[in-house]
């Protein structure tokens, strides 16, 4: 499971390439994965915190970055701002880049016009546009507030001489037998596709086999060494996430032996 994370993190493409936004992509570095001996992930953590940790190792193990550091914390008094996620010296230049990690899991609804918005969370709690504008006028701006540049200046650091940018991965999830247009969004992020739990009961899934991946297995390349099972086993645990207001993400294998990735959102 652990290399699977983390082949499928750097399998996973930026959501966009260079700038954009007013937001520089960063530029993973090659890293050889069969070379890598990845260290187990702590227990308990959720999915974001999973992936910081994949990051980290991926990071450490290239000769283009040092880590300088992870997760320092900003706090005001007894009050914590924010967080710095990542601070790498780029090996070619000394230069030292403040690096943000996102990683996201999105449907594309069509009922909203600009493609910009059309991004939003599969339970509709999150969306593109609100993150961007996030990183961009919070989380950049923190290492250059007054706590952020102390912070910074107490393990030698000058805030003044760091540069932003993000790394923001995404995989994107299309309406169900549609053709949609992400703009200037990078379209090898489609990574399958979501229907609403009506549809999701008629006659044309019921042939198919699923499997319902834990959270951690998200991030991975579909594969064929799970167990597999029927729609009408499957349908249970869906209703049931339906009537809790939760989007479930499933893995389909066809009888062609093709297999797809599903959400199927409650809302």
């Amino acid at each position: 499971m652990v290399t699977s994370q983390f082949a499928g993190f750097l399998n996973t493409p930026p959501l966009w390439q260079n700038k954009l936004f007013g937001i520089q992509q960063f530029e993973f570095p090659k890293v050889t994965l069969n070379l890598l001996q990845p260290k187990a992930l702590p227990d308990n953590l959720r999915l974001g915190h999973q992936i910081e940790y994949v990051f980290k190792q991926l990071v450490e193990s290239s000769k283009a970055y040092d880590l300088v550091l992870h997760n320092l914390p900003i706090r005001q008094e007894k009050r914590t701002l924010g967080e710095i996620d990542f601070i790498l010296k780029d090996n070619t230049n000394n230069a030292l880049i403040h690096v943000e990690l996102t990683y996201k899991f999105y449907i594309i609804d069509l009922e909203i016009s600009d493609p910009i918005h059309k991004l939003i969370g599969p339970n509709k709690r999150d969306t593109f546009f609100l993150k961007k504008e996030k990183i961009k006028n919070l989380q950049f701006p923190l290492l250059h507030s007054k706590e952020g540049a102390n912070a910074l200046r107490a393990i030698n650091i000058d805030h003044k001489t760091i540069e932003h940018q993000c790394c923001f991965k995404a995989q994107l999830f299309q309406p169900y037998s549609s053709v949609v247009d992400i703009g200037p969004l990078n379209r090898d992020c489609l990574a399958g596709y979501w229907i609403r739990f009506d549809e999701f009961s008629k006659s044309t899934f019921v042939r198919t086999q699923y499997y319902i991946p834990t959270k951690s297995e998200w991030v991975i390349d579909l594969h064929d060494l799970v167990n597999w099972t029927s729609h009408d086993e499957i349908m249970a645990h869906v209703k049931l996430n339906h009537l809790q207001e939760f989007a479930t993400m499933l893995w389909l294998k066809k009888s062609n032996n093709e297999f797809e990735k599903l959400f199927v959102v409650w809302w």
